[in-house]
C-alpha cells in the first residue's frame, strides 16, 4: 500500500517538476531577450539539467524498475533504484542552487 501512495506522490512531483522548469526556462530566455543578455546563464542552465534529472530519474528510470521487479531486464531493481534516487538527490541540488543563485539578485 505504501508503494502505491509513493509512487503517485513521484508521479506528481515529476510532472510539477517538468512544468516548473519549463515555466523557468522559458522566463529566463525572455528575460534574457529583454535585457540583451546572454541565452545561455546559468539560470537557465541550472533548471534545464534539473528537467534531465526528472525526465531520466522518473521517466526513464521508472519503467525499467517496473521491468526489474518482474525479473526482466539485465539491471537489479536496487541498481536502478540507487540511480533514481542520486538523479532525484541531483535535482534537489540543482534547484537549491538556483533559489540561492536567484535570491543573490
Amino acid at each position: 500500500m505504501a508503494g502505491l501512495v509513493v509512487a503517485q506522490l513521484f508521479q506528481r512531483e515529476a510532472m510539477l517538476s517538468l512544468f516548473a522548469a519549463v515555466l523557468l526556462i522559458l522566463m529566463e530566455r525572455r528575460r534574457a531577450r529583454e535585457g540583451a543578455g546572454s541565452a545561455v546563464t546559468a539560470e537557465v542552465l541550472l533548471p534545464a539539467a534539473a528537467l534531465f534529472c526528472t525526465v531520466a530519474g522518473y521517466y526513464a528510470l521508472q519503467p525499467m524498475m517496473a521491468a526489474a521487479k518482474a525479473g526482466q531486464g539485465a539491471w537489479s531493481f536496487m541498481a536502478l533504484h540507487s540511480i533514481s534516487l542520486l538523479f532525484f538527490a541531483l535535482k534537489g541540488l540543482l534547484v537549491m542552487a538556483l533559489a540561492w543563485r536567484l535570491g543573490k539578485c
